[in-house]
C-alpha cells in the first residue's frame, strides 16, 4: 500500500477511525474500534503509525497497512486517555489520563518508563519544543511543567481556581504557551528561560475568546511565520482565529452545526482541519475562512482529528 503524502484521520463516537484523502474528501480506510470511544489521535513523526487514545488504553495502528488490528497496545492507564503525543525522534510517547497521571512510554516495547502524578484528571499534555519538558493541564485548573531531566515537577500554576484547563498549546519556538479553559478564556504566557533550564511563565494576555467551553486551542506552526495565529475551537459551534500580535480576532469559521472538539493546522498554516459533534470534519482555508471540503462518513460525533502533511520527520 503506497503511503499517501498527506495523512488525515478522524475518530468518532461511532467507534470508528477513518482515513481520508484530504483533497477529494474520499474515505479510503475505516478501522473499527469497538472497545471504547477514541479521545485523541496523533501521527508519529515518521508518518508510519497512528496512535489512538481510548479508555483506558492507547493503540498504535500502521498507517500503511489495511490491517484492522493494532500493531501494539499501551495498557497502564486506568481511565480515559485524553492526551497523546511523541518525542521528535519518535522513540517515546507521552500521554495524560483522567486517572490523574502523565506517562512516558517506550514506543517499541510498550513499557511505561515514567509516571507523574497530577492529582486530578489530566485533560491535556503538550511537549515543549525543547523536548525536555512536558506541560499538563487538569480538571482542577492546575498547569504543571514536568522536567524530564530532573524527573520532577518544576513549575505549577493555577490561572483560574476550580476551572478545568481543557487544552494547552506551545509556540513552535518555545516563546509562548496558551491555556484554554471551560469558561471560554485563554491565558497566554511568555515563556522565559531562567539561569537554569527551567521554563518560567510571564503573564502576557487574558483573552475572553468564547462564551462557551474552549475544547481545543492551537498555535500555528513554524512554516506559517511571519504570521502567527491562535485557533480556538468551541462548544459555540465556531472556531476563531486570533492574530497572536495583539490577539485581534482575524476571522470566525462558521459552518459546523454542533460543538467543535478538535482542530489541526496544515504544516504551512494555510489550512485548518476541524472535527465536530455534527459528525463531520472540515477543511478550511485560512486566507478566506471558507470551508473548502467536508469529510462525511461518521455516524456520530467526530471528536478528534490528526493530520501529517509535512516531511517524514522534523527538519534538524
Amino acid at each position: 500500500m503506497a503511503q499517501p503524502s498527506v495523512i488525515l484521520a478522524t475518530a468518532s463516537y461511532d467507534h470508528t477511525i477513518r482515513f481520508w484523502e484530504a483533497k477529494s474528501g474520499r474515505c479510503y480506510r475505516t478501522i473499527q474500534y469497538p472497545d471504547s470511544q477514541v479521545n485523541r489521535l496523533e501521527i508519529t513523526p515518521d508518518k508510519r503509525f497512528l496512535a489512538a487514545a481510548g479508555n483506558p488504553h492507547i493503540r498504535l495502528f500502521d498507517v500503511n497497512s489495511n490491517s484492522p488490528q493494532p500493531v501494539i497496545s499501551y495498557d497502564s492507564h486506568t481511565s480515559n486517555v485524553m492526551a497523546v503525543g511523541f518525542h521528535c525522534d519518535g522513540n517515546w510517547m507521552y500521554s495524560g489520563s483522567e486517572d490523574g497521571t502523565v506517562r512516558i512510554w517506550d514506543l517499541r516495547t510498550a513499557t511505561c518508563q515514567r509516571e507523574y502524578e497530577s492529582r486530578a484528571a489530566v485533560n491535556t499534555v503538550v511537549l515543549h519544543p525543547n523536548q525536555k519538558e512536558l506541560i499538563s493541564g487538569d480538571q482542577n485548573g492546575n498547569i504543571r511543567v514536568w522536567d524530564l531531566a530532573a524527573n520532577s515537577c518544576s513549575c505549577e500554576l493555577v490561572p483560574e481556581v476550580d476551572t478545568a484547563v481543557r487544552s494547552l498549546t506551545v509556540m513552535w519556538d518555545g516563546s509562548m504557551v496558551v491555556a484554554a479553559n471551560n469558561r471560554g478564556t485563554c491565558y497566554v504566557w511568555r515563556l522565559l528561560k531562567g539561569t537554569q533550564t527551567i521554563t518560567c511563565f510571564e503573564p502576557l494576555h487574558k483573552l475572553q475568546a468564547h462564551d462557551g467551553y474552549i475544547l481545543k486551542c492551537l498555535l500555528s506552526p513554524e512554516f506559517c511565520d511571519p504570521n502567527r495565529y491562535l485557533a480556538t475551537a468551541s462548544s459555540d459551534h465556531t472556531v476563531k482565529i486570533w492574530n497572536v500580535d495583539g490577539f485581534k480576532l482575524e476571522r470566525t469559521l462558521v459552518g459546523h452545526q454542533r460543538w467543535v472538539w478538535d482542530c489541526v493546522f496544515s504544516v504551512d498554516g494555510a489550512y485548518l482541519i476541524t472535527a465536530s459533534s455534527d459528525s463531520t470534519a472540515r477543511l478550511w482555508t485560512m486566507s478566506t475562512g471558507e470551508a473548502i471540503r467536508v469529510y462525511q462518513g461518521h455516524h456520530k460525533a467526530t471528536v478528534c482529528c490528526a493530520l501529517h502533511d509535512g516531511a517524514e520527520s522534523a527538519p534538524s
